[in-house]
């Protein structure tokens, strides 16, 4: 579906005549829509890409650029943003859903563009919202369009667009990450909607308290959408006292907004970046760190297996032998979590998380194994020494496996030298941390009987 005005009331528009479309909003319309900024100074925040002298800025400010994506969470202006520089590149703006929008529709609107560009020199930015539904067809059909200047592109998504766009519409794009807005920023919108008399609420007298405000910008969770929303909920449901003023404290302002809702897409940045940072929080040793991205998980909705598995995972690659009751903890936790269900599983994972946090920490058993494979992998293929093969079939003693082969527990301490593995090669390297530390001095006094043992071979051969 196409969301712009048709090509014979726009098409041959003045080249000096900006898009009316973020203009006429309906007195109606949701009080997120209606103060919807309309110039690069009335936009709140992303001031890493649009403060003076930043690229994007200077950039929009001398109409220097092609192609743009822009990456972020919701409520934080991706659209505005678009909004705002067709107006200050007085650009005619068109814009198609990566949901309901198709080949054709791309197909018309970069002839519309190409038309009107030829007539009277009037670029055409398409906004397309949620680019990273559009499937590779549709990507691609934007190519030649935006190889041949026909049309500006400008495309938004809460997905990395390097994992969800396809590599060649990326590479002929800048992309520009924007980031939740500032608590200053959601506050700075709240008290420009209350005193705004065109588009907000400056018609009223409304009482907004510091205690109040300060909730609503924390409850929004960087979503200037989400707390003007909630600005509005809590002014059109608050009767007004006896002098007409409305006032909104902190019980109101609560009410307005019943549960917070985090940003948390369960198959986009906002799991695999929460499930990185609650890895390598317990990986740092940081248990205070990891039980609140645990907390972040479980309180948007993380299936809790996945949860465990992580857990379990991180019980041997980052504590390993330094306390192998990391994993059994892990492993009973996994179990668990099956067992009992949520809400009480909240208990069990944070009692895995906290011992995995705290426990001392060695990865020397994920290096052993990624070394091993390694060197299967370059071509390190070796054979099994003779008196290591299986000798329990008929015929195996004519073939000599396992002749030569010394039976450690017929020995002192269970240990007797004998040569394993062709070459000598070292993968595991104990650390001294925790419990591996009384391995490393095992291993280091066994490794110096194997020398002895193999020198003596040696010298006699």
């Amino acid at each position: 579906m196409v969301y712009a005005a048709t090509m014979s009331e726009d098409l041959f528009q003045s080249p000096t005549q900006p898009s009316a479309e973020a203009d006429n909003v309906p007195s109606h319309a949701p009080l997120s829509a209606r103060m919807r900024p309309r110039t690069l100074d009335e936009y709140a925040g992303q001031r890493h890409i649009l403060g003076a002298g930043k690229l994007l800025r200077r950039a929009v400010e001398s109409d220097r650029f092609s192609s743009l994506i822009f990456y972020g969470p919701p409520g934080v202006g991706k659209t505005t943003l678009a909004h705002i520089i067709s107006h200050e590149t007085k650009s005619r703006f068109v814009t198609l859903s990566g949901v309901e929008s198709n080949v054709s529709d791309i197909r018309k609107e970069a002839e519309a563009a190409a038309t009107l560009l030829r007539v009277n020199g009037q670029t055409t930015i398409l906004f397309v919202d949620e680019i990273h539904r559009f499937n590779k067809a549709q990507q691609d059909v934007l190519l030649p369009h935006l190889e041949r200047g026909t049309l500006r592109f400008i495309g938004a998504t809460t997905h990395n667009p390097f994992f969800y766009v396809n590599s060649p519409l990326v590479s002929r794009s800048q992309v520009f990450t924007l980031e939740p807005l500032g608590m200053d920023d959601l506050e700075g919108l709240m008290d420009r909607a209350i005193s705004d008399q065109d588009r907000g609420f400056g018609f009223r007298k409304i009482e907004l308290t510091p205690d109040a405000r300060h909730h609503l910008a924390t409850i929004a969770d960087g979503d200037a959408r989400k707390c003007l929303n909630a600005l509005e909920l809590a002014v059109l449901s608050t009767a007004p006292q006896p002098d007409g003023r409305i006032v909104i404290d902190l019980n109101i302002a609560e009410e307005s907004v019943q549960q917070k809702t985090i940003v948390y897409d369960g198959d986009g940045d906002g799991h695999y970046d929460t499930a990185s940072a609650f890895i390598k929080s317990m990986r740092a040793s940081d248990p205070d760190a990891a039980v609140y991205w645990l907390a972040k998980m479980i309180y948007a909705g993380e299936d809790i297996r996945f949860i465990a598995r992580r857990i379990v995972i991180a019980a041997s690659e980052d504590v390993g032998l330094a306390d192998s009751n990391a994993l059994r903890v892990a492993v009973a936790a996994q179990q668990a979590v099956e067992f009992i269900g949520m809400p009480e599983a909240r208990i069990i994972l944070s009692h895995a998380t906290l011992y995995v946090a705290t426990a001392p920490k060695s990865n020397r058993a994920y290096l052993a194994i990624d070394a091993a494979l390694e060197d299967l992998k370059q071509g390190r293929t070796l054979p099994v020494p003779k008196h290591l093969r299986d000798a329990h079939y008929a015929g195996a003693k004519s073939f000599g496996h396992g002749e030569g082969y010394l039976y450690p527990h017929d020995f002192e301490d269970g240990f007797v030298p004998q040569r394993c593995l062709e070459g000598g090669k070292i993968y595991y390297e104990p650390t001294a941390n925790g419990l591996e530390g009384r391995i490393k001095e095992r291993l280091e006094h066994l490794r110096c009987k194997w020398q002895e043992a193999a020198g003596a071979h040696n010298s006699q051969t």
